[in-house]
């Protein structure tokens, strides 16, 4: 179990953690969430024990072992799979132990510990884990060197897996990673038998891996059973208690206000009036759920066009003289809505340059609207701001000739408005260039959107508005993302970029992720077809069979959430009655003790019986 106890980090004056505690189950799976600049990497780091808080402390069992990947990729000249295999310092010390044979009674002990960790099956445990993150045969062979960054980091990370850590941090994992490895590490983590934290802003990656959402809030920590969608059920219900409990606390400010200024004067209700003064000072503000600028995107509308804007007849693109994709035959129209689909490497970032008019066509034809303007979007546009500028100042620039207000304006639809417009980039988080990034490429109110990984650095609420900005944007949208969620919600057309071509994929985005999750299976194992419709078969008889577990541990989770609920109602009334339920508000301090512990010994419960149901669907699973 990990015990975050009072856990206070101040940094360059400011306060980022505020005595945030929280106590997460042994073997549970959480996801650590919150707003750009809570605080969750702070909080991650505090936990890897790379920063020291002010106050308090992150607590594991004697000899635990923590694995954090470091913010620095690995490079060199060792292979992929020799940096994974390195990451089991035990087996490593024990191979190397083992080559000498002076000492026979250490040898024997040495070789008899190599059985039980296996050590010799690890080789093709790693081969394992670099494959599903997308490296291949010769790919798991070349020296660190030959690879980029991101690929690097997908190194760093199929080491951290593969040394099996007691509690596995993962600070955004899938932000290097393409859907198909996304999809691979999400099956990887159901399985994983130990405590992971993980930092994640995407809501289908989160609601299949994690068991339990622990949400950081202006320094504060609170920890929710079950996915993100039930988290963002029972944030709903708080959101709601909470405004009807300010709502009611305005009510009785203002009565108080106006039975003080009625009767101050009076010398027979001065008394009176000078104990409403005491009660008005003594009454805590119920926070007001502010209204974030960083969620703010507003694409602006172009003229119409007439369709097609883009036609491609067997064209062909690649680099220097060497074409990546072929064949390409594709019409895209002014109200399309496609998302590219493909493992990296395939060629969609090729495609979305060519559809950019950034590479020219090496064979065929491409035919584009001469009025048509693109607004491409990449994460080197977010990595390119300038950190000593403002947005009013990269603005002005790119919309040389505007008017202010016009600047201001193409600003303030990004949540850029007042002294956000004049704040250096440099103190701004990820998200919020992200944001920058999107209104610059938006400045001249382009017919189609290409954007290529958009939400790296977004969170999920944030995710969210871009989702519904999209959606109420009149133009063509071209994405290239990982992130599910977003693309079952934008896109309605698929383009599979795969083998040198691209083409339209029919079935569904669901349909293909099965596709992926078939294929990386089958492809591990070449197995005969009989073998392939005995483990059909079985799979579906283990789905029949943990049916039922399913709907008990669902069952299960609602209980949870109603007495989470309950609880939060009881403690509402015993704190701030005048925001409380009439039925709670109306009972004294002692019946509402004894409730909160009736309600808190059943949720403890509930809460027991459905981590043993969840356990039991993972083994069926």
């Amino acid at each position: 179990m990990l015990s975050l106890n009072g856990i206070t980090v101040r940094l360059g004056g400011r306060t980022i953690l505020d005595r945030a505690t929280a106590s997460l189950p042994q073997r549970s799976r959480v996801g650590l969430i919150g707003r750009n600049g809570a605080g969750k990497s702070t909080m991650v780091r505090v936990v890897a024990g790379l920063l020291d808080p002010d106050e308090g402390s992150a607590d594991m069992p004697r000899g635990a072992k923590i694995g954090y990947i470091a913010q620095e990729a690995p490079a060199g000249l060792t292979t992929p799979i020799e940096e994974v295999l390195a990451a089991d310092t035990e087996r490593a010390a024990l191979l190397l132990e083992a080559e000498d044979h002076s000492n026979m009674e250490r040898f024997g002990e040495v070789h008899e510990r190599l059985i039980a960790i296996d050590a010799h099956a690890a080789p093709a445990r790693a081969a394992r884990i670099l494959a599903g993150l997308g490296f291949d045969e010769e790919m798991q062979n070349r020296p660190l060197d030959s690879f980029s960054g991101g690929w690097r980091m997908r190194v760093a990370l199929a080491a951290l897996l593969f040394s099996e850590p007691d509690l596995l941090l993962l600070d955004e994992p899938s932000n290097h990673l393409d859907l198909e490895a996304v999809m691979w590490l999400e099956e990887f983590l159901q399985t994983y038998r130990a405590t992971i934290l993980i930092v994640s802003h995407e809501r289908d990656f989160l609601n299949n891996v994690v068991d339990h959402i622990l949400h950081l809030e202006r320094g504060k920590l609170t920890l929710y059973p079950g996915g993100y969608d039930a988290f963002e059920r029972q944030r709903a219900e708080r959101a709601a208690q909470l405004a009807a409990a300010k709502a009611s606390q305005d009510a009785q400010r203002d009565k108080l206000r106006d039975f003080i200024a009625r009767n101050s004067a009076r010398a027979s209700t001065a008394k009176q009036a000078q104990s409403r003064v005491k009660a008005l000072a003594r009454m805590q503000p119920i926070a007001e759920l502010a209204d974030d600028p960083s969620l703010s995107f507003d694409f602006p509308s172009p003229d119409p066009l007439r369709p097609p804007l883009i036609t491609l007849d067997m064209a062909a693109v690649g680099y220097a003289e060497t074409p990546i994709l072929q064949r390409l035959n594709l019409r895209l129209n002014p109200d399309d809505r496609i998302a590219l689909l493909g493992r990296n490497g395939n060629g969609k970032t090729t495609l979305a340059r060519l559809l950019a008019a950034q590479l020219a066509p090496m064979e065929g034809q491409m035919a584009a609207s001469g009025k048509m303007r693109i607004g491409y979007f990449t994460q080197y546009q977010v990595e390119e701001l300038h950190a000593d500028e403002t947005p009013l100042q990269h603005m002005t620039s790119a919309m040389r000739g505007a008017t202010p207000a016009a600047v201001r304006a193409q600003l303030g639809r990004f949540g850029f408005s007042g002294d956000r417009a004049i704040s250096k980039v440099g103190k701004m988080s990820g998200g919020e260039r992200a944001r920058l990034a999107l209104a610059l490429i938006t400045r001249d109110a382009p017919h189609m959107l290409i954007l290529d990984e958009p939400t790296n650095h977004l969170d999920v609420d944030a995710r969210e508005a871009l989702v519904q900005a999209l959606n109420s944007y009149s133009g063509a949208v071209v994405l290239v993302s990982h992130d599910r969620h977003m693309l079952s919600l934008t896109a309605d057309r698929l383009v599979l970029v795969d083998n040198g071509t691209a083409i339209e994929y029919e079935g569904s985005l669901d349909d293909y992720t099965a596709l992926v999750l078939t294929s990386d299976k089958s492809g591990s194992g070449g197995k005969s077809k009989g073998n392939k419709k005995e483990e059909r078969r079985a799979a579906a008889q283990a789905r029949e069979q943990s049916q039922a577990l399913r709907k008990q541990a669902s069952a299960a989770e609602a209980e949870v959430a109603k007495l989470s609920a309950e609880r939060s109602a009881v403690e509402r009334a015993m704190f701030d009655p005048s925001g409380a339920e009439p039925t709670l508000a109306k009972l004294p301090m002692g019946d509402l003790m004894r409730k909160r512990a009736e309600v808190a010994a059943k949720l403890e419960a509930a809460e027991a019986k459905w981590l043993e149901l969840s356990e039991k669907v993972e083994a069926a699973a």
